[in-house]
């Protein structure tokens, strides 16, 4: 659509539109409904040309699936001549925005909502000049297309852009008129159509016919024949065409009139004029039967057009529905909604019908539609099938009343059609700030007995907290009573106190209002202030016996700030004391040990390390004064303690602290444990601990729960059951938990039984964690026993076992291990089982191991069926493509074409074309696919082509590969480039010289332009067989890599012999990077094949490709492989491996090595991913980093990647290729945009392109930035560049762009942002006082100077920081407490006295008291 309007700004109307030959077509396809119609009033489009008939619809007010939009837009007039070239470059990109979110606005929705109309001509209003186009384009748009807008409101809306814009200094032409008499015709407005043309006479502007036309719209609008008559016999006179759309307002005009034989008789009229009644005219008299009450006559007619073969299509259905609503005939709406037909595009045209009976308040018949909708397909990746939601929430807006939209939302639930409107009318009433509906809605809620949560009226009451108005707040807070919701911590807190004096104040407020307020929330906060500001009365109050129960949590960082200061070390301790002792303060879930252990571990990790130093003394006495309260903390809470401790050199503290150790925590050998480096010398030492302990009748339970968990490390199995025997009431959870996995590891299923049987007896409640039951579920399926895997998993449902995404994974596989035994209905038992209790919801993944099973077995038929019942059952159809293979291959026409039908059903006949390609192609039936390829119509679809394609690079089909290349020269949109590139990637797997070379003379038979990729990827096939290149290779950006790490033959050390000894050896050596040396103790160890544990192996090689070692990586993991079975690299090592290769530029193996991490379920690390995608961007492989950022949405796990690494690179692989205004488009695209763009910058694009000294690509780059800021006011890419150019030091040419771009020293907040990062680092002091000079509004000289005197302070310059205090002082500038202390610290440095009283409080202090001071004045 977009290219079809901007070819509209470069035409005007041509004088050669008035002539006129009779049965011929002037334009070729019928105007789009997307500007042209309005319910009821149809060909009233601009520019309308036909005069003959099946020429389809010419308007309508809904569906935006037509392709030519705006295809007859009729333009502006040019610029008046002084417009400089400039000016209209920036018009018409300006332009192209503007269009191109109008077009996604309709695409996705049919209409234009008010909001986004409004941002658009404030967007272009900012400008000062706008053009023509931008004028016509915002007119057009306050017609039927504002469905949510009420008529009235419409029109005054174009009247306001219209005055507006003429202000300042659009040029009106006949096509502006026109657009504004459209949309008074739309909106039934009403006006004098005379005094419109004195109007455009005044302006100097001429009528043409489109102008009579919509003229003769408006008197029929009205009935007025004569006038229309007039207007009829001047187009006569001057030999202009009368169009269908002219008869159809005729018939309209007539029937309004109230001459129902004379509108009947147009069609006549028409006939005779050689023009065959359409839609239009047929619509045009179905209104006006409707207008006149005669529903016989409207039955006849709708017979009538059946009759003379005139379809009338859902959306001319509409507009009778629409006038049926409107007219008052809503009993006969019924009767024609039978007749849809729910073509493509019904939905939103049916959504649009809604809204605008909606905004006409026709509820009743909006929802008698709404009811007539096909049910929603459910999505394969969602559940949410919830229909109406635009419904209730346009409803909310228009103000309908609280009982009808009650009706609806009870209709719409016991329909199943919407599985929760109330609780969704509600948020819409809220996000509108309707509170008297919403507390309406609240009530019904209450009275249904859904859930009223204290959360609900957040919304209303931040208004109100915002603008003090207690006496809203005193109401909300009774509404909240009356529905028996009691205020929550945050109510209090967040909304009641901030609008009162004091505590005291809000609980008289409330006594007064008559809310009998439960007291627990505001005594709560009472504990919050105390816990801050008076240990003391904290401690009387909680030590009470009457005070509730109140999680510790609730008042905790309260507590915990002034813990800090350590001035009342004496009520310190007995809140400490009073909290490990007293219950009342710890919730269910966990102990007072608990809570104690966390406050102190939370009190030393929150301390500086200055802090800690000047409060060690109190720290001591709080310490031992808690050992003589018998206050204990859990042994891993001391060795945290103690980690912080030593890392700031305070170690005199840790005796105090570890003798808080529970005792129960405390080990007669736990020293010598910790120290253990060995499994095999952990386990030792326990076995001798226990011996010990039971000779000398001591307590064993601590010391074989630990010694089962490392027998099954060491994969002692046998000896940790024997234990679990022999201290079977020493037992806790963890260890069965441990015994349970290990077990299943084994495969020993009846241990596993006994276990969880075990576990269940001695404590019902338990839950094991997810990856252990469907480890057992596994292992019993497999194991013959699914009765008990389905009791596992009915286990799971009760305990509310909550399942991730790599549990799912793990569960896909149980299901995958019983396809090998043919178990099809133990499969089907266990997916039934997961899906009827609610443990996953359906998926192709978990469905597909009941399909393998009969492809297995060869049973064709029975996977289809088995297919067939997941997408009934779940709207899955898994493994179709291998089903359809299957099919072909046996040459089953029959169940090819029940397949066939299944697909096309739903998923679409495009896809079901795809898929039947494929299969031919797999099956190398090649005659049958390139049938398929000549289908008419057929669109390449570059997703589908690169599945099949990676799927016969991975099983290495290079003739199936070939015949879809082949087969696809003439597709339409097909990059042949690509597809070459495929077969070349095979090539290069293969090794095979002979058919890269022959490829490249193929491509260039086919005059096919080579990417730089493609290049170097032959490039590299013909070198490596020492074959000539036949063309100049591209060269890439990177660096040579350092030359491969040689392994240096050095004298080897006497080799200890212990294993456990040369691990630990190896494992030093490579910590201290002596990597050359490890691996020559790895070789002599393995020639006397010793074997280590894998993270031995796998910490050589880490440390290999840490150096960019690739080969003696590789051959460490081959040596790893042979000693250790399934063997695998981990993540770090996969991750170095990715970034290796990218650093040499060897993206392929990079990109294979990625792809085989995800396949074993390992995740990347963003490094690995950001190195990938920068080594392809510097190659210009914009393929390559689109399957990058693919292969991470598919990621179950979240990395921290952000967007702007794949567009700021492949807009860097575009410019690489030469393609500067392909990355153009990128960040139009990005930054045009609704989203907020902020954060998206582009500062890397700029230091690539800086740092390559691409001249070219900078300019078009920077005049991008600056049109962004000044048209968009998208600062973020001018802003990029400015900080870039100060940062380079190029202050010049900073201070240039600032001067052409003034909307930069307008974004204070981030500039301020930019100084306080610059202050970070040292040398920054110039960058400042230029930001300073330049923008002396940019902040407050203090806050300035702050800064400044940091920078001093990094710097170590005295005399700077000197001057500043003194120039300060002078100035009469408040110096704060922050740059005073800095200033006395660099002073002392100097060994000089500061001139002034040194504040006494730490750096963190004032910083902190620094950040509050400018929050409280924001």
């Amino acid at each position: 659509m977009a290219a079809l309007l901007r070819s509209a700004r470069l035409l005007k109307f041509s004088p050669s539109g008035l002539l006129h030959i009779n049965g011929t077509i002037r334009t070729g396809p019928s105007l789009s409904r997307l500007y042209s119609g309005a319910l009821g009033y149809r060909r009233a489009g601009a520019c309308h040309r036909h005069t003959v008939s099946n020429q389809g619809n010419v308007c309508s007010l809904y569906g935006p699936y037509t392709a030519g939009c705006v295809r007859n837009f009729a333009t502006a007039t040019e610029p008046n001549e002084e417009a400089s070239v400039a000016v209209r470059s920036k018009q018409a990109k300006q332009f192209d925005w503007a269009l191109s979110k109008l077009d996604s606005s309709v695409r996705r929705t049919g209409r234009v909502t008010k909001t986004l109309l409004l941002q658009i001509f404030h967007d272009i209003c900012r400008t000062g000049y706008p053009s023509g186009n931008q004028a016509l384009l915002l007119l057009r748009s306050c017609g039927s297309l504002l469905s949510e807008v009420p008529l009235p409101e419409r029109t005054v809306l174009a009247h306001r852009i219209w005055d507006k814009l003429k202000e300042l200094g659009a040029q009106y032409d006949v096509s502006h008129y026109n657009a504004l008499l459209k949309v008074y015709v739309q909106n039934e407005f009403k006006f004098a159509p005379t005094d419109f043309l004195v109007k455009m006479e005044a302006a100097g502007v001429q009528p043409n016919r489109v102008t009579y036309q919509r003229l003769i719209a408006a008197y029929c609008q009205e009935g007025n024949i004569d006038g229309s008559s007039t207007i009829l016999g001047f187009m006569k006179s001057k030999d202009l065409p009368i169009t269908e759309a002219v008869f159809s307002s005729l018939v309209k005009g007539h029937a309004r009139s109230g001459n129902m034989d004379s509108a009947k008789e147009i069609l006549t009229v028409m006939k005779g004029a050689g023009i065959e009644p359409g839609a239009g005219t047929y619509v045009a008299l179905l209104n006006a039967y409707v207008e006149k009450g005669d529903i016989e006559s409207l039955k006849e007619t709708l017979a009538a057009a059946e009759s003379a073969d005139c379809i009338l299509m859902d959306r001319d259905l509409m507009q009778v529905v629409y006038t049926l609503a409107v007219a008052g005939h809503e009993e006969h709406i019924p009767q024609i909604l039978e007749r849809m037909r729910h073509e493509r595009g019904f939905i939103p045209d049916g959504i649009n019908l809604c809204l605008s009976l909606i905004t006409q308040h026709l509820e009743d018949s909006a929802f008698a539609v709404l009811k007539s909708f096909p049910p929603l397909e459910q999505d394969v990746y969602s559940s949410d099938t919830n229909l109406g939601n635009f419904f209730l929430r346009h409803c909310v807006n228009m103000d309908t009343p609280t009982d009808k939209i009650l009706h609806y939302c009870k209709e719409l639930q016991e329909s199943r059609t919407h599985s929760s409107p109330f609780t969704f009318v509600l948020a819409c009433a809220l996000e509108s700030k309707k509170m008297r509906l919403s507390f309406e809605l609240m009530k019904n809620m209450k009275e249904q007995g859904l859930p009223v949560r204290p959360h609900y009226f957040w919304p209303l009451l931040t208004p109100l907290a915002k603008e003090k108005d207690i006496a809203g707040v005193l109401e909300v807070i009774k509404v909240m009573h009356e529905l028996g919701v009691s205020p929550d911590q945050d109510v209090v807190y967040k909304y009641i106190l901030p609008v009162f004096p004091n505590i005291n104040a809000a609980r008289q407020a409330l006594q007064d209002a008559n809310i009998p307020m439960d007291s627990s929330g505001m005594l709560f906060l009472e504990v919050r202030r105390l816990a801050s500001t008076d240990l003391a009365k904290l401690y009387a109050l909680l030590s009470d016996p009457s005070f509730p129960a109140i999680d510790c949590r609730v008042f905790r960082s309260s507590l915990l700030s002034a813990f800090k200061k350590l001035s009342n070390v004496e009520f310190m301790v007995k809140l400490t004391a009073l909290l490990f002792k007293d219950k009342r303060f710890t919730n269910d879930s966990s102990t007072t040990l608990d809570t104690v252990s966390f406050l102190i571990y939370k009190l030393i990790e929150s301390m500086s390390e200055e802090e800690i130093q000047r409060q060690q003394g109190n720290l001591l006495q709080y310490f031992r004064l808690l050992r003589s309260e018998n206050v204990f903390i859990f042994g891993n809470v001391y060795k945290g303690i103690r980690n912080i401790l030593h890392s700031h050199q305070l170690p005199e503290l840790i005796p105090a602290v570890k003798a808080l150790v529970a005792p129960n925590e405390r080990t007669p050998s736990s020293s010598h444990l910790s120290e253990a480096t060995g499994v095999d010398t952990k386990v030792l030492a326990l076995e001798n601990q226990l011996a010990e302990l039971e000779a000398e009748y001591k307590p064993v339970a601590t010391t074989v729960r630990q010694l089962i968990p490392a027998l099954c490390s060491a994969d002692n199995l046998e000896r940790a059951l024997e234990l679990k025997q022999e201290y079977e009431e020493e037992m806790n959870v963890g260890c069965y938990a441990i015994l349970i996995n290990h077990c299943c590891r084994r495969d020993n299923v009846e241990e596993v039984l006994q276990l969880w049987r075990e576990l269940s007896r001695k404590d019902s409640s338990v839950t094991l964690d997810a990856a252990k039951y469907i480890a057992m579920v596994r292992v019993l399926a497999n194991n013959g026993k699914v009765e008990d895997a389905v009791d596992v998993m009915k286990e799971m449902k009760e305990k509310d076992v909550v399942l991730s995404d790599s549990n799912l994974l793990d569960l896909f596989f149980a299901l995958q291990s019983l396809t090998s035994t043919n178990g099809a209905q133990s499969i089907r038992l266990l997916q039934d089982t997961i899906f009827a209790l609610g443990l996953a919801k359906p998926s192709s993944n978990l469905c597909s191991p009941l399909i393998s099973t009969y492809l297995n077995s060869g049973d064709h038929a029975g996977a289809l069926d088995a297919l067939m019942e997941c997408q009934k059952q779940y709207g899955v159809m898994p493994r179709f493509f291998d089903v359809l293979v299957g099919l072909v291959e046996k040459g089953d026409t029959d169940l090819i074409q029940k397949a066939m039908d299944v697909m096309s059903q739903n998923r679409g006949e495009m896809n079901t074309l795809y898929e039947l390609l494929f299969a031919f192609l797999q099956t190398g039936r090649y005659k049958e696919a390139r049938k398929i390829i000549e289908t008419p119509g057929l669109r390449a679809k570059a997703g589908r082509m690169r599945w099949f394609a990676e799927k016969c690079i991975t099983n290495n089909q290079m003739e199936s590969l070939e015949q879809m290349v082949d087969m696809t020269a003439k597709l339409f949109e097909c990059d042949r480039d690509e597809m070459y590139s495929y077969i070349l990637r095979l090539c290069n797997r293969t090794d095979d010289w002979r058919k890269a070379e022959a490829v490249w003379t193929k491509m260039q038979e086919e005059n096919v332009i080579p990417r730089d990729r493609t290049l170097q990827l032959l490039a590299n096939i013909l070198k490596r067989n020492n074959q000539e290149v036949p063309f100049d290779v591209p060269e890439t950006w990177y660096e040579s890599a350092p030359k491969q790490q040689k392994v240096d033959k050095v004298a080897m050390p006497v080799v200890p012999e212990n294993p456990s000894q040369i691990q630990a050896k190896i494992q030093s050596l490579c910590k201290k990077k002596h990597v050359n040396e490890a691996y020559n103790l790895l070789m002599e160890a393995d020639k006397k094949e010793i074997s280590f544990s894998p993270n031995v192996y796998d910490q050589v090689i880490r440390a290999f490709l840490a150096g960019g070692s690739i080969e003696t990586a590789m051959l460490t993991q081959k040596i790893a492989e042979s000693r250790v079975p399934g063997y695998q690299l981990s993540d770090i090592a996969s991750s170095l491996l990715v970034v290796s290769y990218s650093q040499k530029g060897q993206v392929n193996e990079a990109l294979d090595t990625l792809k085989s991490m995800l396949q074993r379920n390992n995740v990347p690390s963003p490094l690995s991913i950001t190195r990938l995608v920068q080594a392809l961007s510097s190659q210009g492989n914009v393929a390559g980093i689109e399957e990058v950022k693919t292969l991470m949405l598919d990621l179950n796990t979240p990395l921290n990647v952000t967007s702007m690494l794949f567009i700021n690179n492949k807009a860097l692989a575009h410019i690489k290729n030469g393609n500067v205004d392909l990355a153009l488009e990128l960040f139009d695209e990005l930054y045009t945009s609704n989203q907020d763009s902020k954060a998206n910058s582009m500062a890397y694009v700029f230091r690539k392109v800086m740092k390559d000294n691409n001249v070219e690509a900078l300019d078009k780059l920077s005049a991008m930035a600056e049109r962004l800021a000044k048209h968009f006011a998208s600062y973020r890419p001018a802003l990029d560049l400015f900080f870039h150019l100060l940062g380079e030091g190029k202050y010049e040419d900073a201070k240039f762009m600032l001067a052409r771009v003034n909307g930069i020293a307008e974004q204070k907040d981030v500039l301020l942002a930019h100084v306080i990062r610059l202050a970070q680092s040292p040398g920054q002091v110039e960058k400042i006082k230029n930001l300073q000079s330049w923008i002396p509004n940019l902040a407050k000289k203090e806050v300035l100077n702050t800064y400044l005197m940091k920078c001093h302070v990094l710097d170590k310059d005295l005399s700077a920081a000197k001057s500043l205090y003194e120039q300060m002082k002078q100035e009469n500038l408040e110096v704060d407490e922050l740059s005073l202390k800095r200033l006395a610290s660099l002073y002392r440095a100097a060994g000089e006295t500061p001139p002034f009283t040194e504040p006494p409080e730490t750096f963190a202090f004032y910083v902190e008291k620094l950040k509050a001071r400018s929050a409280a004045e924001e």
